[in-house]
């Protein structure tokens, strides 16, 4: 037998990346992640990496910029990502759907700790560039701005290292302190 060298937990070893993505599917978080205005494929990757390793639901890429798989280490073979060319339509969908979408954000008037959030279980992080970050117009849609406190010299962490620490505080209000 063939040794299976992809990065996986040994549960899936062995499995085709559809039987993977299927057994995913029988425990899926109710978390969503959204990227806009990600122009780093790198960055973008990694959102997509780490939405994988906690099992959100989905992934939405807002707007026209799609991502170079390769940063994302074929983990979006076993999520389901959904493209959205306007704002207008990601923001409807998600509300149709009883979602609340938190935008992740350092600098913008009104936003607040992370730390301090209780987060519903049906969630949509959302996450902007790193240099431009989210888009005044999806700012202006979403039910909540947070930022994640700094205790050094730098003001904010790389948007792929901010995706982990905010789906992980959901995760600990929602799954882990839940088992």
């Amino acid at each position: 037998m063939e040794e299976d060298t992809r990065n996986l937990v040994d549960e899936y070893k062995g499995l085709s990346n559809e039987d993977v993505k299927a057994r995913l599917s029988e425990k899926r978080n109710k978390l969503e992640i959204a990227i806009e205005n990600v122009s780093h494929d790198f960055n973008a990757g990694t959102i997509v990496r780490n939405a994988n390793n906690f099992n959100a639901s989905k992934v939405h890429i807002v707007g026209r910029h799609k991502y170079n798989r390769r940063g994302a280490m074929c983990t979006d073979k076993y999520l389901e990502i959904c493209y959205w060319p306007s704002i207008e339509e990601f923001v409807e969908d998600q509300h149709q759907r009883g979602r609340e979408i938190v935008a992740m954000e350092n600098n913008v008037p009104g936003c607040k700790p992370l730390g301090e959030k209780k987060f519903s279980e049906k969630t949509t992080l959302l996450l902007g560039g790193e240099s431009d970050g989210l888009t005044p117009e999806i700012l202006g849609k979403v039910d909540d701005i947070r930022y994640i406190e700094s205790f050094g010299s730098t003001r904010s962490v790389n948007v792929g290292v901010a995706s982990g620490i905010a789906m992980y505080e959901w995760a600990r209000q929602n799954v882990i302190n839940n088992v």
